[in-house]
């Protein structure tokens, strides 16, 4: 049996980012992933599954070492933020506004991953067992032993990193508060006749909001091999809708969906094509611990969230850096740093602000759908006020808007 300080069950993007920071400090670390992400080719088609990175994000990835790689292959910034329901309320949050070059950049996930893999198969702290899965897990006062498909191993800190019916989770007997939203977002990636953008928007319905994220086929440096179409721009839409209804939409033809989205999102999407289409139900989780003696949960194992606000991943990396912080400091200060009252501080330090997050969504979800015709004209009223009055501009608009950057 091979023993290790850290074993993190997920090598996706947060599991990937959290074996990095452990082997960072000096901690010999086991990633356990079934799959390896695929390899980048500037040729490839765009992903359809894209993250908003905020800014935090952003500089934890640069910490890492793993920006670079996502610079040289692509990734889309973006300076603003539009959100409105009736067009007198159409709000706009701007880069300017909190002195940041951009708000964040639309990255494919799997680029994500793959440019965390990058350094960690150049990591001498970190071994990849892949493919490999767990079977079984016992813990006892040192360690936690791991029973995978292929062979044993012990360690004296697991980090559940494996998404949001994370077997680990189960086998540690972890509990989930869950409700289920009873609707999809479909995920419709298109080539547009605007140039590549540099803003987001949302506009919200009574079935759900419509969603705009560009996409870019250039690297952010110039090295780039790929040669993006004069006079093409590409982006991601996101369709918000009951599950019968995006259950139809998923059933037609790809030339079908370009009239459906035409005849449904704001005319200022303009004319497009459809490229590429997926879906997926809406629900939300949180755990009742992110701690169970020496297993912790991170990610999507901890928490889900409403993509509304494409916080998810931008949670995710939030526990990286909290748990980085606290292991970082328990070995500064020549404590065990895997005892399980210095490991229970990076609970403290983050279901408050996890909550926080959920809750604001599923209030701004719930309020966006109701039906009646005094709550839509206050939501409408208040928009127009965040955006027209200055002291609400300053207080609200930009505190909100640094929240969700991560600064």
């Amino acid at each position: 049996m091979t023993d290790f300080d850290c074993a993190v069950i997920g090598g996706g993007m947060v599991g990937a980012a959290s074996a990095l920071s452990l082997a960072e400090q000096g901690l010999t670390v086991a990633l356990i992933e079934m799959y390896q992400p695929k390899v980048f080719a500037s040729e490839q088609a765009l992903d359809l599954r894209v993250s908003a990175i905020s800014l935090a994000s952003q500089f934890l990835l640069e910490q890492l070492g793993a920006w670079q790689h996502i610079k040289q292959w692509r990734a889309c910034p973006y300076e603003r933020l539009g959100v409105w329901e009736q067009e007198f309320a159409y709000t706009e949050f701007n880069a300017e506004d909190i002195e940041q070059p951009h708000l964040g950049h639309i990255v494919e996930n799997r680029l994500i991953q793959l440019a965390l893999w990058q350094q960690i198969k150049s990591h001498n702290n970190i071994k990849i067992f892949c493919p490999e899965s767990l079977t079984n897990l016992e813990q006892d006062m040192d360690k936690v032993t791991l029973t995978l498909s292929q062979q044993t191993l012990s360690a004296k800190l697991l980090i559940a990193a494996d998404g949001a019916n994370s077997q680990v989770r189960q086998l540690t007997n972890i509990g989930v508060t869950s409700w289920d939203y009873q609707q999809s977002a479909m995920l419709i990636n298109v080539e547009t006749v605007c140039e590549q953008q540099d803003i987001t928007w949302q506009q919200f319905f009574p079935t759900g909001p419509v969603a705009f994220l560009p996409l870019s086929r250039k690297p952010l440096t110039e090295q780039g091999r790929f040669k993006q179409k004069e006079g093409v721009g590409y982006a991601s839409l996101v369709w918000y809708h009951h599950r019968d209804e995006i259950k139809r939409l998923s059933g037609l033809s790809n030339s079908q969906l370009q009239q459906e989205v035409m005849a449904n999102f704001p005319k200022r999407l303009g004319h497009i094509t459809v490229v590429d289409k997926a879906a997926f139900p809406l629900t939300r989780r949180h755990a009742n611990n992110y701690q169970k003696g020496r297993v912790l949960l991170v990610g999507d194992a901890a928490h889900t969230i409403n993509p509304m606000a494409g916080q998810g991943v931008n949670l995710g990396f939030k526990d990286v850096k909290a748990l980085q912080e606290v292991i970082a400091l328990a070995i500064a200060e020549g404590k065990c740093w895997h005892d399980e009252k210095v490991l229970s501080q990076y609970e403290r330090l983050r279901r408050r602000d996890n909550l926080l997050m959920q809750s604001t969504m599923d209030a701004l979800y719930l309020s966006f759908s109701h039906p009646s015709s005094v709550i839509k004209a206050m939501r409408n009223l208040s928009l127009f006020a965040i955006n027209k009055l200055p002291l609400v501009n300053t207080l609200v608009k930009n505190k909100a808007l640094k929240y969700a950057c991560g600064i």
